[in-house]
């Protein structure tokens, strides 16, 4: 069970009247540590920072619409272990969906977690947003550009610029499964800020003055993100029907992949590749100078570096299951290869068929780490 309130918001300004609230949670001791979007000492950025001094919330922004990394890595470093204290993250929806996959994973800890998701209007890549920064008159206009959309839920990317990929096509603009979810769609950020919280949250809250609550929710809030849902979930078929007439077998793939350097940043920046030892990183795939003249011989030539199809192939079963859509594998690839197009529509196929969304549950156990005899049965009863 969950409560709801209405923040009002200060002068016109909603990241300030939430830099207040967070304040206030550290202040007041709801978190020991706040892990927020900060600005960059350069101002054409943001980054997350992990913070204890109330005094250094100024220039944190919630909705900063840009996503260096997926802090799921992140939450996964600081709660492995003990922290010691109670930890505070503000996650857009995809990055709190990935820290419940690596939830079921064991490689985080909800114990002294307190996620706070906030409504993703979308992200630009972080060398867009740098450029737009840099621009005249646009360097404090870029998040309140994409916020004046959100009460209708249309979304107006800055000119010039379009939001990343995988946020156009992202059916989960509204963070669940959070502790507090800060909404913006269906209301006016100007002027109040949609606040739910979990029942014993909620009551702590009202008990040190922070914030009271109701048990109303917000049809207004629930029609636009159901619109807002349907618009994005028509550009994604779009997105991987054109994928889908472009690759149609394997050799298809290889050309789709032909530029692949195999320099494993899609695997770095993905958060649901947490293996501490990868098959790719060990001396079976440190081929000595022989074996490849022998491919060659074999062949006649062989394409260098080799297997990054199968690098590829061998992550996408892996992970296949539990992608959970950020696109910080495609935002990574200096080759700009479709990495989150081929797993994502991969992973629509995949994710059907054993009737799983990753990040809906975290008592929903991923198929990598469960046998049924019949799951790969139709109606029919047969495979």
């Amino acid at each position: 069970m969950s409560k709801s309130a209405m923040l009002e918001v200060k002068n016109n300004d909603p990241i300030g009247t939430l830099r207040d609230f967070f304040r206030d949670l550290l202040e007041k001791k709801v978190v020991d540590a706040l892990l927020i979007p900060k600005k960059l000492p350069s101002g054409d950025g943001y980054c997350q920072t992990l913070i204890r001094d109330p005094e250094l919330l100024v220039d944190v922004n919630p909705f900063a619409p840009t996503l260096p990394v997926q802090s799921a890595k992140l939450i996964s470093h600081l709660t492995i272990m003990d922290p010691g204290c109670k930890v505070g993250a503000v996650l857009k929806s995809c990055e709190i969906r990935a820290v419940i996959e690596l939830v079921k994973f064991l490689q985080v800890k909800l114990d002294r977690l307190i996620l706070i998701g906030v409504d993703c209007p979308g992200t630009y890549e972080p060398s867009d947003y740098a450029k737009m920064s840099r621009e005249k008159g646009k360097g404090g206009s870029i998040t309140g550009n994409l916020l004046k959309g959100a009460r209708e839920g249309k979304i107006k990317p800055q000119d010039g610029y379009d939001l990343r990929l995988a946020c156009q096509i992202c059916e989960y603009p509204n963070p669940q499964n959070a502790d507090v979810i800060i909404g913006l769609f269906g209301h006016n950020p100007q002027k109040e800020i949609y606040v739910e919280l979990r029942d014993g949250l909620a009551g702590e809250l009202a008990e040190k003055g922070i914030l009271a609550t109701t048990e109303k929710g917000s049809s207004s809030r629930d029609s636009v993100i159901e619109r807002l849902t349907e618009e994005r979930l028509k550009r994604r078929d779009e997105v991987f029907d054109a994928f889908r007439s472009r690759v149609k077998n394997l050799q298809d793939l290889m050309d789709a992949l032909s530029t692949c350097i195999r320099c494993h940043n899609c695997m770095v920046a993905c958060p649901i590749c947490y293996c501490k030892e990868c098959v790719f990183k060990t001396p079976t795939f440190e081929h000595k100078a022989d074996q490849f003249l022998r491919w060659a011989d074999r062949k006649g030539g062989v394409r260098m570096p080799t297997d990054t199809l199968l690098f590829h192939l061998i992550r996408l079963s892996h992970m296949v299951t539990s992608c959970i859509g950020c696109g910080l594998c495609d935002s990574a690839c200096p080759n700009d290869l479709p990495v989150a197009t081929l797993f994502r529509a991969v992973g629509q196929k995949v994710q059907g068929l054993f009737d799983y969304t990753p990040g809906r549950s975290v008592d929903e156990e991923p198929p990598v780490a469960t046998f049924k005899e019949d799951e790969l049965q139709g109606e029919s009863g047969t495979t």
